[in-house]
């Protein structure tokens, strides 16, 4: 196989990695659908999502290990002689055991989306809990100042978030396309990631620091079915 056929193998493995984390973000709103419904035979099926979700979080980690150690063992390969490429495989299997072995339940819960899960079904819960002490009409009044009273606005595009990701160091809230981008153009520039939130003084915003926030965005959906009615 040629170098050329192993890097369009590894794009087409981080093309699966985004479809993983699409599936991860369907499992936690099952989960917090789940967790509303406010039954307690429900929570059998809350922890099978978090069983599956943990499955996925390992199924994302393989595949950055394997990228990484193909990355790292290619560009090896490519300073030396042509007869290298004959072990290349062994190479890869052997770093890429060494590293999946290494991977242990705790990396797994803390992997970012394995974290939003557990937030977000904690949420969910404390909501139901707070909801049961109320009667329906004041349910509905609360759920109206809350939603009037959250910004949904990304600090960086001005517009309505989509993707909303909660950053974990000052709590405040962006895009996930657009803090990403914005990490990355740093980066690129070797410099640090301002929080854009006017006044915050965290100097220092990493992609490890972001959560999604699966709570905020059923709120913004919410807002818009509520809005599409009217």
């Amino acid at each position: 196989m040629s170098l050329s056929a192993v890097h369009g193998t590894l794009t087409s493995l981080k093309s699966c990695q985004v479809d993983i984390g699409t599936g991860m973000d369907i499992v936690t709103d099952v989960a917090m659908d789940l967790a509303e419904a406010q039954d307690e035979e429900v929570n059998p099926g809350v922890k099978e999502m978090e069983t599956m979700i943990l499955e996925c979080a390992r199924l994302d980690r393989e595949i950055n290990y394997f990228v990484d150690v193909v990355q790292q063992v290619t560009a090896e390969v490519t300073t030396q002689q042509p007869e290298a490429m004959f072990s290349l495989s062994a190479k890869v299997k052997e770093q890429f055991t060494e590293r999946t072995a290494r991977l242990s339940d705790a990396d797994l819960h803390r992997h970012q989306k394995v974290v939003a899960f557990k937030d977000s079904i904690k949420n969910s819960l404390n909501q139901v809990s707070q909801e049961s002490a109320e009667n329906l009409e004041e349910l509905d009044e609360d759920i109206a100042v809350t939603l009037s009273q959250v910004n949904f606005t990304c600090p960086l595009t001005q517009v309505e978030m989509v993707n909303p990701v909660k950053n974990k160091k000052c709590n405040h809230h962006y895009d996930e396309g657009a803090i990403l981008g914005l990490i990355k153009t740093r980066q690129s520039q070797k410099k640090k990631c301002r929080c854009p939130v006017v006044g915050c003084g965290n100097a220092d915003v990493r992609e490890s620091d972001l959560i999604p926030d699966q709570m905020l965005r059923r709120k913004i959906q919410s807002q818009k079915r509520n809005n599409n009615r009217t």
